[in-house]
C-alpha cells in the first residue's frame, strides 16, 4: 500500500504530510527536501503508531509515496505551518477512521507530555532549533494552540482552560461532527476547520514539538 501524501508549496518553504498518518508531516525549503525529511521522520512517527497501536509500515523510498495533491502554500506555509487543506480532508470523518485518527491523535498528545516530563528541568541547547524557548514556555505554548484549533472546530472555550480539558473538548467536537450532533457551546468561527485538518494540524503541532524537545535536550 502506498503512501499517500500532500505536498504544500511556498517560495520558501514546502511541507509534505501524510494523509493517513496524523501528525507525520515535515517541513524544509524545496517539496523534494520536505519529502525526504518526511522518511527520515518514519522511525520516530513509528514509535506514535505503536503508542496508538496502529500497525505501521512505510517506505522507505520514494517510490511508495503517492503524491495525491499539490497544494499551493500562503503566508502560514513561509512562516512554518502546513496550513493547507487537501481536498480529501474535505470528507467527513467517521466510523473505523475516526477512531484510528483519534488514537494516533491522542498519542501525538501522548508523545509530547511524555518528552517534556522527561525533559523537565533541563535547560533545553539554544539555538535554531527552537530558539531560547524552554520547556515551561513550551507546554504553554502547546496548550494555547490546542486552544485556537478547538475553537477553528467551532467549539467555544475558555482562555484558560487546561489542555485536558481543551483535548477532552477536541474528542469530544470530532465524535459530534462525526454523528452530527451540535456542540453544546459553538462559536462563530468564520471558516471552521474540516475535522480530518484539525487532527493533522493539532498532531502535527505536538510531535513537531516533541521532537524539538528531544533533540534540543540532547547533549
Amino acid at each position: 500500500m502506498s503512501l499517500r501524501v500532500v505536498l504544500e508549496v511556498a517560495p520558501k518553504k514546502a511541507f509534505a504530510s501524510a494523509l493517513d498518518w496524523p501528525g507525520w508531516s515535515r517541513g524544509a525549503k524545496t517539496a523534494d527536501e520536505a519529502l525526504t525529511a518526511l522518511l527520515a521522520y518514519a522511525p520516530r512517527y513509528a514509535e506514535v503508531a505503536k503508542r496508538a497501536k496502529v500497525a505501521f509500515d512505510p517506505p522507505t523510498t520514494p517510490r511508495g509515496v503517492e503524491i495525491v495533491e499539490q497544494l499551493a502554500g500562503g503566508g502560514g506555509t513561509e512562516f512554518g505551518v502546513p496550513s493547507g487543506v487537501a481536498t480529501d480532508e474535505q470528507e467527513p470523518l467517521t466510523g473505523a477512521d475516526l477512531d484510528r485518527s483519534i488514537a494516533l491523535l491522542e498519542a501525538a498528545w501522548a508523545t509530547f507530555d511524555h518528552a517534556a516530563k522527561r525533559a523537565e528541568g533541563t535547560p533545553l541547547r539554544l539555538g535554531p532549533r527552537g530558539g531560547g524557548r524552554q520547556i515551561p514556555k513550551i507546554v504553554e505554548h502547546v496548550r494555547e494552540a490546542e486552544g485556537g484549533y478547538v475553537h477553528q472546530l467551532g467549539v467555544k472555550v475558555r482562555r484558560d482552560a487546561s489542555v485536558t480539558d481543551l483535548r477532552t473538548s477536541f474528542v469530544d467536537a470530532l465524535r459530534r461532527l462525526a454523528a452530527g450532533e451540535p456542540f453544546p457551546e459553538p462559536n462563530r468561527v468564520r471558516k471552521p476547520w474540516t475535522a480530518r485538518y484539525a487532527v493533522r494540524r493539532s498532531a502535527w503541532h505536538a510531535l513537531d514539538h516533541a521532537w524539538e524537545i528531544e533533540d534540543r535536550a540532547e547533549a
